[in-house]
């Protein structure tokens, strides 16, 4: 059974992708230390962790690896900027074959409750209740990776940009014109506020698939960063899905 739920949580294509991103096991000179563990079977906790959302302590002995094991290795490529640069490669792949629209993009947030850590902030939707905020699109407009098209020079630039009246500041407004991007942003008493409704229903859809990992919904991670890199391989998942159909 473990090994069916594993190929689901990591099929094969997947691994391809992944397996090249990760620093390799340096055994140490003098002999001894800790023995290399199976880089596959580590990724697969991970997904596990991230799409179960249970705790790391609680995290199956079937998997064949230790609970510091797995929060360590998690940690290291993390530092190592894995789980970014793998949701760089699922969209190169998704801009080669044609399958980004880069013509508009559309920015919206949901606060997630968080317990403790960095990156967090009273929430002026849940009585100021602790939490952190996750902007979708995201990364935000200014750090979009350069991603491969089908032809032509990568592109990192949408046509324009929708947002609604939470981002309405002529500064945005300003910054999005100087880099050739048109602005698409609700005006405060000016414009319906159902603006952007007919486009809503795609910011509805991402933030239902990233919901559907669990370990989003609730913020554990003391290190804004460890959160950051869970949002990261939920985005590269969801995406990744994308490729296979």
């Amino acid at each position: 059974m473990v090994d069916g739920l594993s190929s689901r949580l990591v099929p094969d294509a997947l691994w391809e992708i992944v397996e090249p991103l990760l620093p390799g096991f340096r055994a140490r000179p003098q002999g001894g230390g800790r023995a290399a563990i199976d880089d596959r079977a580590v990724f697969t906790a991970i997904v596990y962790v991230l799409t179960s959302g249970c705790a790391w302590r609680h995290l199956p002995p079937s998997f064949g690896v230790s609970v510091p094991t797995a929060h360590r290795r998690f940690t290291t490529w993390v530092r190592a900027g894995v789980f970014d640069e793998l949701h760089r490669r699922v969209l190169d792949r998704l801009g080669a074959g044609g399958d980004l629209d880069w013509s508009a993009a559309i920015l919206d947030a949901a606060h997630v409750r968080a317990k403790r850590g960095s990156l967090t902030g009273p929430s002026p939707v849940d009585r100021g209740k602790n939490g952190s905020k996750i902007h979708i699109l995201s990364p935000v407009v200014s750090e979009l990776p350069a991603v491969r098209s089908r032809r032509g020079p990568r592109r990192r630039r949408p046509g324009r940009l929708r947002a609604d009246k939470g981002y309405d500041y002529p500064v945005h407004r300003r910054w999005l014109r100087a880099r050739g991007i048109v602005p698409r942003i609700a005006r405060r008493g000016v414009d319906s506020s159902e603006r952007l409704g007919r486009y809503r229903w795609k910011i509805e859809r991402t933030l239902a698939w990233l919901s559907g990992y669990r370990r989003l919904t609730m913020r554990y991670e003391r290190h804004g960063e460890n959160f950051a890199s869970f949002l990261q391989l939920a985005a590269a998942l969801t995406c990744f899905k994308k490729l296979t159909k």
